[in-house]
């Protein structure tokens, strides 16, 4: 199963693929971050090709409305009428379902949604944890500076100051700003002392900003960062 998002960092204008200028921010938000589209990864297979979108969280009222987690900062996964696949727990195949009609809860971080078929509250009960799906196909059109989370994961991170291989993004994960967790690679463990004190493998959480990775080079497979002090051991 893959992930679908885009990430665009603060204030300067953003770079497309092989670019070497920074991202710019798109959301119409105060927040530095860029706007992802993160899954959580369960065991389903045959995913491949699907991108997951959201997940039901409870009923809403008696007219059969669910509430929805987004994992998506595209409004329009929710708020457009028409079709989209779930996948109900314990099962493996998609269901295309129409959706309707939909609203965002402000403050809650929710949508409610109305599925064409479910009427009642017991419908909607029954619904509690299925997960909604976008084929891989239905990824939004991106500006330029976003990015797709997809096609963020696996880029080999470099200090910008030194060119030093540090190592590679093996997941984004939804903060304030959002993270980029990085993999340190086993020669920038060896060369640093500080990442040295146990055989654990080391990871860490580099904040996804124009300040910190002003780079993003898609067609390289490459991202360079320029991390304020003391930030690559934090975790450590």
């Amino acid at each position: 199963m893959n992930h679908e998002g885009t990430k665009n960092t603060k204030k300067k204008k953003p770079v497309g693929a092989g670019s070497p200028r920074p991202p710019k921010p798109t959301k119409p938000v105060p927040s530095p971050q860029r706007r992802t589209e993160l899954v959580e990864v369960s065991p389903v297979p045959n995913l491949d090709d699907w991108l997951e979108i959201g997940k039901i969280v409870s009923p809403q009222g008696l007219t059969g409305e669910l509430r929805v987690y987004p994992n998506t900062d595209f409004p329009e996964r929710f708020e457009e009428p028409g079709k989209r696949w779930l996948l109900r727990p314990g099962e493996t195949e998609l269901q295309p379902v129409e959706l309707l009609n939909g609203r965002y809860l402000e403050g809650k971080n929710l949508y409610v949604i109305k599925l064409k078929g479910v009427s009642d509250r017991h419908q909607a009960e029954n619904m509690r944890d299925c997960r909604f799906f976008v084929p891989v196909s239905d990824r939004p059109q991106l500006a330029e500076g976003e990015f797709h989370v997809l096609d963020l994961l696996g880029l080999q991170v470099f200090l910008q100051s030194s060119g030093e291989f540090v190592g590679t993004v093996v997941d984004i994960l939804p903060s304030g700003h959002d993270l980029l967790e990085v993999q340190f690679d086993s020669a920038f463990i060896a060369n640093n002392e500080e990442l040295t004190t146990d055989k654990v493998p080391k990871n860490v959480l580099i904040p996804f900003v124009m300040e910190i990775v002003p780079i993003v080079d898609l067609e390289n497979r490459r991202v360079e960062i320029t991390p304020p002090p003391g930030l690559l051991f934090i975790n450590n």
